[in-house]
């Protein structure tokens, strides 16, 4: 061919063919290093698989223990009411030494007066007695009193002593039992002896007689209900 016809036919470029693959597998160090996202991915999905698999096995490993209440040296609310009720026994127990003192002050008026015991001596025992009793004989109570009982109310005080001295105690605890029974000798004996000094066509003298040995039951009555509240307060 001339050489001027070889310059006439273009020129084909040689092929390009793909590198053939390794039927060798890369060594550790040839494979290509993840990037900053897909390693950040994989780490939350183990987080998530520990948090899901390995979490729900160990819960005490996981979880902190609950934190208690009182951490002190008490061993909770209910410990920590009860001594709050004993600190405040003297308060809780007030009504009940002026009731002892109004019942001292009534008999004192009854032995020292024997032989002049006269009407007006009785109806000054009455107002101590009512005093004493604290709301707890219906019969005794004023009209505002009354209507206060009517609403619901508890207007005995002796009633809302023991409530208040037995709320952390069961409703069937035998001090709470014993300290209800003596509550209701209590209040049987106010009945009675504010019975005694209003019984009509019994002679002043035997009245008299009579409630002195009421009012004594009563003081003991009284006495016995102090010591049924200290119970249930454990002082």
């Amino acid at each position: 061919m001339p050489p001027f016809a070889a310059s006439l036919i273009p020129s084909v470029p040689p092929a390009v063919h793909p590198p053939r693959k390794s039927l060798n597998p890369p060594s550790l160090g040839q494979l290509p290093r993840p990037s900053l996202e897909a390693e950040s991915i994989s780490r939350r999905d183990a987080a998530i698989f520990f948090s899901c698999i390995i979490g729900p096995v160990l819960p005490s490993f996981v979880q902190p223990p609950p934190a208690s209440a009182f951490s002190f040296g008490i061993s909770g609310p209910k410990e920590w009411l009860k001594e709050q009720k004993k600190k405040s026994s003297k308060f809780l127990l007030a009504p009940v030494d002026a009731s002892l003192n109004f019942l001292r002050s009534a008999y004192l008026l009854l032995t020292e007066r024997e032989a002049e015991f006269s009407k007006n001596d009785l109806e000054e025992v009455q107002k101590l007695l009512v005093s004493a009793a604290r709301d707890c004989v219906p019969q005794d109570r004023n009209s505002f009193v009354v209507f206060q009982s009517k609403t619901g109310v508890e207007v005995c005080t002796f009633q809302l002593i023991l409530k208040n001295a037995s709320s952390l105690l069961d409703d069937k605890d035998p001090i709470k039992l014993k300290a209800e029974a003596k509550l209701s000798d209590l209040i049987q004996s106010f009945t009675s002896l504010s019975g005694l000094t209003r019984e009509g066509g019994v002679p002043l003298t035997t009245v008299r007689q009579r409630v002195v040995v009421a009012l004594k039951d009563t003081i003991t009555s009284l006495n016995n209900f102090e010591q049924g509240i200290k119970n249930c307060l454990e002082v």
